[in-house]
């Protein structure tokens, strides 16, 4: 299947407000055409005044106003669809390229990749933010036209079922043309970008060696192929929008030809029934024709999309929830928190109206007095608390979609008190991952937490036994096996807890070496007390009784936020640069 296609199979609740808003959409058109009818009706044939038709007019701008606002939000409903499936791909596509850079740099040209990562995706923004709306549109509109015209006039139904299906056979003729001249328009363009960039870049080696004009040569030759293969798209398109109109003119004039005979000629019809089916039959048509146009781009962002599969590998696309996965394979999700609210009571605390985004791989830290919520905030977001309204997205699934299983394997929640079980300290690191672990990956999890020398110090080293709670170990020496687990599992969400809360300056620099570390593969979300352990954060929010009151970047807060000022300043003495 189509990648396009699954994504736009994801986007459920975005599906549904379009299916809803062009059934609203049939009814304004609809609604249009008969206060048309009515208005001209009562003018021109009764002799009415101008005030007999006001309640019309005045439902008449109502419509209009209804239909404006239908059309908007159908158009921004496709405008953020693609703005979250662009994203998706970008961050697949950087993931991919960073992941190995020797590589990456060793295969291809930078000025290709960049235009993959920019042009390519940009290319695939017309198939979620015009083909998507226009589908739904055209298949719930236009059916709802025919349905009326047909009630009132059986014969202009027929003309329209028999003239309508000329207009989606010939934009698929169309769309396959389309489609392959897309392809080949992103193919020039990269290798335009590719020879530009290594020209730029070899610019003086180049001159050294007597080799500039010859490369000129080149560059001409790359910009003259894409200007050529963009102009065979733009011949398509004008073609295509031309007959699409000689198509629609034609089937309107049979409609037309077909009313005025029985109108005129054989009066069996009246006139507003005439009016009315002329009115909606430029409707009809017009929703085929924007389809007609919507379809060339979509087709054009399929092989933009054809393109980014195509330098994306297997195992680097997306991995379905279902198989037990999370989202992206090896890439943190993007969250969303909307209208989130918790009460522990009826009467009690609670959480109200928060609102957050969480990119993949940032650091968000919260902050705030004792009791603004904080940590009911981080158990929320870990799925530990339900919620009492508003919804979690992970990507573009619902948190409560998802199996709690699959939730919890890729996120890691370290407390300030970490439990640890009555056992050996390897057993206790090994707890952060299911199945067999071997020693091997236990001990490089507790040298990257910074535990190992402490461990290797211990006469029986890993198989040293801590009692309940980890009676036998500090609080520094806990959190460095919680973030060991953390190591060992590579969850992509990690949630702390006041990690460094009672903890000596020493203890706090591995923990935050550590963290930094963790912080390359995972989404970091940390509830901090010390300011300083959080100032490089890329964004702090601040909260307040239950609420979130600003978020910002250190410095903004600082500015913006005499609160968060005053808990900066009453720290000063701990703070860093």
């Amino acid at each position: 299947m189509n990648v396009l296609k699954q994504h736009a199979k994801k986007q459920k609740a975005t599906r549904l407000l379009l299916i809803v808003s062009s059934l609203l959409l049939g009814i304004t058109v609809i609604a249009q055409a008969l206060f048309f009818v009515s208005i001209v009706d009562q003018i021109f044939l009764k002799g009415a005044s101008f005030e007999d038709i006001i309640p019309d007019l005045i439902g008449l701008l109502f419509v209009l106003v209804a239909r404006s606002a239908l059309t908007y939000w159908n158009g921004r409903a496709g405008v953020k669809m693609a703005s979250r499936v662009k994203e998706y791909f970008r961050s697949q596509l950087v993931y991919k390229f960073s992941k190995n850079p020797l590589q990456t740099s060793m295969e291809g040209q930078s000025g290709q990749k960049v235009s993959t990562v920019l042009d390519a995706v940009d290319e695939i923004d017309g198939y979620f933010s015009q083909y998507i709306p226009q589908v739904i549109q055209t298949s719930i509109v236009p059916v709802m036209i025919l349905v009326v015209v047909s009630m009132e006039h059986i014969y202009s139904g027929l003309i329209m079922m028999i003239t309508a299906p000329f207009i989606p056979l010939f934009y698929i003729i169309i769309g396959i043309m389309t489609k392959k001249k897309s392809e080949e328009q992103l193919d020039k363009m990269a290798v335009f970008s590719g020879r530009f960039l290594d020209t730029l870049q070899g610019l003086s080696t180049l001159k050294l060696f007597g080799q500039s004009r010859k490369q000129k040569e080149l560059i001409e030759k790359s910009s003259l192929d894409f200007r050529d293969s963009t102009m065979e798209v733009l011949k398509i398109a004008f073609v295509s929008s031309l007959m699409l109109e000689l198509i629609s003119m034609l089937s309107i004039g049979l409609i037309a030809l077909e009313i005025g005979l029985r109108l005129v000629l054989f009066q069996s019809i009246t006139f507003s029934t005439a009016f009315f089916v002329l009115i909606l039959a430029p409707e009809f048509y017009l929703f085929l024709k924007n389809l007609g146009q919507a379809f060339h781009t979509g087709r054009g962002s399929m092989g933009a999309a054809q393109k980014i599969a195509d330098v994306l590998n297997t195992e680097d696309r997306e991995v379905e929830w279902g198989d037990g996965s999370l989202g992206r394979k090896d890439i943190p999700p993007y969250i969303r928190l909307h209208d989130v609210r918790f009460a522990y009571e009826a009467e009690g605390f609670e959480l109200r109206d928060i609102q957050a985004d969480i990119p993949p791989y940032s650091q968000t830290a919260i902050v705030g007095k004792s009791g603004s919520g904080k940590t009911t905030l981080l158990h929320v977001l870990a799925g530990l608390l339900p919620l009492s309204g508003g919804s979690v997205w992970v990507d573009d699934l619902e948190r409560s979609d998802i199996k709690e299983e699959q939730w919890f394997d890729k996120v890691s929640y370290i407390s300030q008190n970490p439990f640890l079980f009555s056992g050996t300290i390897a057993e206790n690191i090994a707890v952060g991952k299911k199945g067999e672990v071997s020693r091997e990956a236990v001990e490089q999890a507790a040298i990257k937490a910074g535990i190992a020398p402490l461990v290797e110090s211990l006469e029986h080293g890993y198989d040293t036994l801590v009692g309940e709670g980890g009676r036998g170990l500090s609080g520094g020496e806990k959190q460095r096996v919680a973030i060991a687990r953390a190591f060992l599992k590579q969850p992509s969400i990690i949630l702390f807890d006041e990690p460094t809360t009672g903890l000596d300056l020493q203890t706090e620099r591995i923990l935050q070496s550590s963290i930094q570390e963790l912080s390359r593969s995972a989404t970091i979300i940390t509830v901090a007390h010390r300011l300083h352990t959080i100032k490089h954060a890329d964004q702090i929010i601040y909260m307040d009784n239950g609420a979130i009151v600003q978020k910002g970047t250190h410095i903004e807060l600082e500015e913006n936020n005499p609160f968060y000022r005053a808990m900066v300043k009453t720290q000063q003495g701990g703070m860093t640069t």
